[in-house]
This record gives C-alpha cells, structure tokens and sequence, in this order.
C-alpha cells in the first residue's frame, strides 16, 4: 500500500457561514443536499444574515422542487442556453427528469439563440403568465486531458449585484486536486500501472430519491462516475490512445465514495488486488430480487450440466462455463462482461436452465465473465447499493474484456479466453450477449455534466437490443431483430414501460437516434471485429433495480435468449432451404 494523497477540505457552507457579516444578504450555490442548505440558512439567519442557497447541480430541476409553486400552472416553457463547447441539448438534459414531476402541465423546452448561463422559465395559470429567470452557474475550462467543458460550478451573488462571482466549492476542490495528485505522480511507462488505485472520498451529502422510475439525485455517485472516467481518460492519455479506449489497461480504478457526517475529505493510494470476495446471498434464481452469490452461480451451472470449460481472470478467480452439445444449430450464451449490468447474468443462467431440458439443445454459457468486477460491485454495493459503480464495469486489468484479441493481449488474455473457447467448442454463428445500462440518470458533472463517449446511455430509454454482424448477415440480423422483439412485446407490461422511458427521453434529450422495430429501440451495424458472425447484444436499464423490477429485468433477459435461441433455428433453416 502507498499512499498518494491525503486532505481535508472546509465545507463551503462552513465557509459561507464564518464569511458572511450581520446585515449582509446574499445568495449561493452550491454541491450540497437541501437538508444540508436549508439548515445552513438557518444557521445564517441566527448570525443576522439572509441567504438563499440554491443547488449548483441540476439547478432548474431543484428550482421548481424547492422553489416554484405548480398549484393551477396548466403550461410550462423552458427556454434554455445552446453553448459551442456542450452538447446543443446539455442544458435540456440536466433539466431531467422535471417533465415526469410538473404532474398534468403541458411542458415544452425550447433552445435560446444565446449561450447565457440561465433558464428563462414561462408558467401559464389560466389567463395569468409569470415569468422568472432561473441561474445555472456554469465555468469553461480544460479538463487533465486538454478537452475543453463547460460545467456546473458554485456561485456567490451578494444582493444589489445582478452578476455574481464564480464560488469554488468544497466539491470541485476536492475533485481537483485529487485528479491533479493522480496525474502529477510517477507511474511508469508499463502497463498495468498499479493493481488498485483507491480514491476514498468521504462526502455528507444525502442521496434524494425522485418518485419517477428507479431517479435519484446523488452527488456521491456523481462523484464514483467522474473520478473513474477522468482516471481513465488520463491514463488513456497518457498511454497514448484516444479518449475512449477500451483497450488500455491501468489497473482496477476504484473510487470509493462514502457518506460522512459532515467532513469533506480525499484519500488516494496504491494497493494490492483483492482477492477476497464479499459475495452476495443466495438466492431462489427465478425470483432473485438482487445480485446473486458468484458461489451460487457456479453452483448452478454444475446443474446445467455439459462439459465444463474455464479461463481465469487477472486476480485468479475462475470463470466457469458449461458447453451443452446437441442437434441444434449452437448458440453462444453470456453475461456478466460488464458486472453491474445485473440482470444478465441471472437471465442467463435462466435461460440456460430452460434450455437444456430441451431436445437437442446445442449451446455454451458463460454468465460472469468478469468475476473481478463483480467481486468489486459487490463490496461497493455494500455501501451504496442504489449507485451505478461503473468501477465495477471493467475488468481488474481496467480494460473491457470484449476489446482483446489473441492478438493484442499478450500474457493478459486471462478472461477473452472463454469467448475464444466457447466458440471453438460449438462453432456457433450467434452470440448472445447480454448487458445493461444506467436505470436512471448518468452524469459527470465536474466535466461537462454529460459523460463523454457514452451520452447515447445517459438517460434510460427502455430495453435496447443491438446486433452487430459481418457485412453479408444483414438479412439474418434483421429476421433476428423481428422475431426477438415480436417475443418480447407480448411479455405484459413490457412495452407500456418502454413507452414510459422513451416518452421521457424524447422530452428531454430531443430526437432519438435509433430504430423502433416492434416498440424496442435497436441498432443494427456492420462490425467484423467479432469473431462470431452475429452478435445481439441486450441493453436492460438495470446497474441500480431491486425487488420485482430486478425480477422483471432479468426474466426479459431470459426471453430474449430463449426468443432468439429458437428464431436462430427457424432462421438458418430457412437458409438451408
């Protein structure tokens, strides 16, 4: 273990309250929850001083939580800011999910000709029409990789001054100088550059549910997803490669951001790579209602029966699978490649249960292929059970399994192995693989707010299918896509909540950008870098569902292998013929 970097910040409310002088008025933004502002008005108020303080993160959405009254507003326009260096929709983005909450009013947002950092919001009650201008404190500025962003900051407006001044809080100095810390220290030119790099962040800050769908609003999981995908991007940087590779291997970046009492602190070091493992319960696998134990899953597959095959990952774990061998045209079945997308794996292993009673059932299934990660997710989740943990996303490597080739991993192919073997042993022309993404809202808010070179997943939109085939599988792959999504809408409720999410999305992310094809949105593309000529591949927003909706998530999941396993015989027959 070594120890990179070790500080205390003061809280900026801490800050705002030894500042401020009896008979001053003011108002402020800032990255703290609204039990924490109204009880530093308080405080404030008892000093003499009269201060609003408002949130810097998601500020229109907080505005009319806290603020605006919706008693009688029949219609809502929200005019919001376009800036050259953000996403045109950005601003409507970090409004979400404000169309679910303004009950039976009409709500339209509307792009402003002008980058000012503002919202101009109209309410219409009947024949009377208020207006109010609602602050989106917002900084240009270059990130550790040169990229330019424009992000939510803190903000001091004393009263009689109409502009303000930027307020660097508790929240973006702790965020600075923890990535600069990082970036400034030696690492070497060779990777894996450590085993685990730890950022322990200890913030006060509740999380606050919202009564639509699985949303949350939580500056702690905010803070997980910009520290892991800024580390990687420096160390993607750093090795070379474009922002966004997933081939880079650094290590398992692990950011650890738990709830304090009121302290605000960063601690950073090197340690060894776990080994041992914090496993989940067991669990009755049609109902399991969480995560499932890795030992549970292993139990299971030994039931499925076939001949087992296995690969080892970067710490040692196993990865075991089973090859079924039968009639059937094979099938490759997986899950678990990305370990906090959850319900894949339990689908899988469903699905696998279901199969092998059949005659002449001929497929593999390898449901964790990243038991690293999930070894991770499941000591995060210990602590924050409803956070996206996307540290849990990648392999202890720190790469994305799916992106090694025999050729380009040298001693580290450890888990790829098991794809390799699953498709030498069946020869199958299909793989199902299986994935999840961010059941509610996804955010980077100290770069940008939108995550780079993932903003397609930043707000759920139902369950997604993508198949990727060679160039001349395109007929397959759209028999395959009509016959899987045919299954799945007659699944009931399933459609309604794609709706649901969809609808929402539309409103506040603007056009789609993918096909509907029987009520699922899908992508279909032509890719060669898989070895399998045909890849479908599931997208369920499931990284923070529990109960009935993880029962749900990982039922769909079982039907769209069991869907596409028999519309993959009925296909290739039908070439035969």
């Amino acid at each position: 273990m070594s120890q990179i970097f070790d500080q205390t910040f003061q809280r900026t409310l801490d800050t705002l309250l030894a500042n401020a002088a009896p008979g001053q008025s003011f108002e402020a933004w800032t990255f703290d929850d609204a039990k924490s502002r109204r009880e530093a008005e308080e405080r404030l108020k008892k000093k003499g001083v009269s201060a609003r303080i408002r949130s810097a993160y998601k500020p229109l959405l907080f505005t009319f939580l806290e603020e605006i009254n919706l008693h009688g507003v029949e219609a809502i326009e929200v005019h919001y800011p376009v800036h050259a260096n953000a996403p045109a929709n950005r601003f409507r983005l970090e409004a979400y999910p404000l169309a679910a909450l303004v009950g039976d009013a009409k709500i339209d947002f509307i792009a402003r000709g002008d980058d000012a950092f503002h919202y101009n919001v109209t309410l219409k009650r009947g024949d009377r029409t208020e207006t109010l201008t609602v602050l989106a404190p917002n900084r240009v500025h270059n990130d550790v990789v040169g990229e330019t962003n424009v992000s939510p900051t803190g903000w001091f407006r004393p009263a009689g001054d109409a502009t303000g001044e930027r307020l660097e809080t508790d929240y973006e100095q702790l965020f600075e100088a923890a990535i600069n810390a990082v970036a400034n220290h030696g690492w070497g030119n060779e990777e894996p550059y450590f085993e685990e790099l730890n950022i322990r962040v200890a913030h006060p800050a509740e999380d606050m549910a919202l009564p639509v769908g699985d949303e949350v609003v939580s500056l702690r999981e905010a803070l997980h997803e910009d520290f892991y995908f800024s580390l990687l991007e420096f160390f993607q940087k750093k090795s070379g490669r474009p922002l966004g590779d997933r081939g880079l291997k650094p290590g398992q970046i692990v950011p650890e951001i738990v709830r304090s009492n009121g302290d605000v602190s960063v601690r950073i070091e090197t340690r060894a790579l776990t080994t041992t493992f914090l496993d989940g319960k067991e669990q009755p696998v049609d109902t399991a209602s969480e995560p499932v134990a890795a030992g549970q899953i292993a139990a299971l597959l030994e039931k499925i029966g076939g001949e087992a095959f296995e690969a080892r990952s970067r710490s040692g774990r196993v990865l075991a699978a089973r090859y079924v061998a039968g009639s059937d045209a094979a099938v490759m079945i997986s899950g678990g490649q990305h370990p906090n997308e959850t319900t894949g794996i339990v689908g899988a292993i469903r699905a696998a249960r279901t199969l092998v009673e059949r005659q002449g059932a001929h497929f593999t299934i390898s449901p964790l292929e990243n038991p690293d990660g999930y070894a991770l997710h499941q000591r995060l989740r210990a602590d924050n059970p409803r956070h996206m943990h996307h540290a849990a996303r990648y392999t202890a490597l720190g790469d994305d399994l799916e992106y090694r080739t025999r050729e380009n991993s040298g001693v580290h192919l450890n888990e790829k192995e098991i794809r390799f073997s699953a498709q030498d042993m069946s020869g199958a022309s299909l793989h199902v693989n299986l994935h999840g993404y961010p059941s509610h809202e996804w955010t980077r808010p100290l770069s940008g707010y939108v995550p780079r070179n993932f903003a397609m997943w930043t707000l759920p939109k139902g369950f997604f299918l993508i198949i990727r085939h060679h160039a001349d599988w395109e007929r397959q792959a759209e028999a395959l896509l009509d016959r899987v999504t045919r299954h799945l809408g007659a699944i009931p409720g399933l459609l309604d909540y794609n709706n649901r999410q969809i609808a929402l999305y539309e409103i506040h992310a603007g056009e789609t950008g993918f096909r509907i094809i029987n009520g699922f949105p899908c992508l279909s593309s032509i890719d060669d870098r898989h070895t399998v000529p045909m890849t479908l591949i599931t997208e369920y927003p499931d990284e923070t569902i529990y109960g009935d909706d993880f029962i749900t998530g990982h039922t769909a999941q079982m039907e769209t292998v069991l869907s596409a396993y028999d519309a993959w015989q009925e296909i290739l027959v039908g070439e035969v013929a």
